[in-house]
């Protein structure tokens, strides 16, 4: 299991844009389930929407993306992981099935299709309970920091 201030260390994005809390399983190079608890206090309430809070769709996807950051960082020799940055490139076959809801909690499954050397194929899958909410494939890109500058 990886609590919360390691996820931290992991993710290049900071509060309030942080949107993993646990991670309860990992295959490194293969698998990673991980929790996302929704909660009203999120800023993102105040306004989707102030009548009927629902997380966006977005969101739910931004999740996936840093899910298979940190599947790809756990799996990654350390020295090949100082100066690589993951890029979201693609998005495909995303499928909103139930809208989620503050006191909600996501679990979100990441599976490898292919890693290379510079990119990957993931497929997500992201449950309230034993309902799927989301489903879609991702496309990272992956490049040394230092050459996108």
């Amino acid at each position: 299991m990886i609590l919360f201030e390691e996820i931290r260390s992991l993710l290049p994005q900071k509060y309030p844009f942080l949107f993993i809390d646990k991670v309860v399983e990992l295959e490194e190079g293969k698998k990673i389930v991980c929790v996302k608890n929704v909660s009203g206090n999120e800023p993102v309430f105040v306004g989707h929407f102030p009548d009927f809070a629902i997380m966006p769709g977005v969101l739910i996807i931004e999740a996936m993306a840093q899910a298979s950051i940190i599947l790809f960082r756990k799996s990654l020799p350390p020295q090949d992981n100082t100066d690589t940055i993951f890029l979201l490139a693609s998005i495909g076959n995303a499928r909103f099935t139930k809208p989620v809801f503050p006191g909600d909690q996501l679990f979100i499954e990441i599976n490898v299709e292919k890693i290379v050397s510079k990119g990957a194929i993931v497929q997500a899958t992201v449950k309230v309970g034993e309902a799927t909410v989301a489903k879609a494939n991702l496309t990272f890109g992956i490049a040394e920091k230092s050459a996108l500058i």
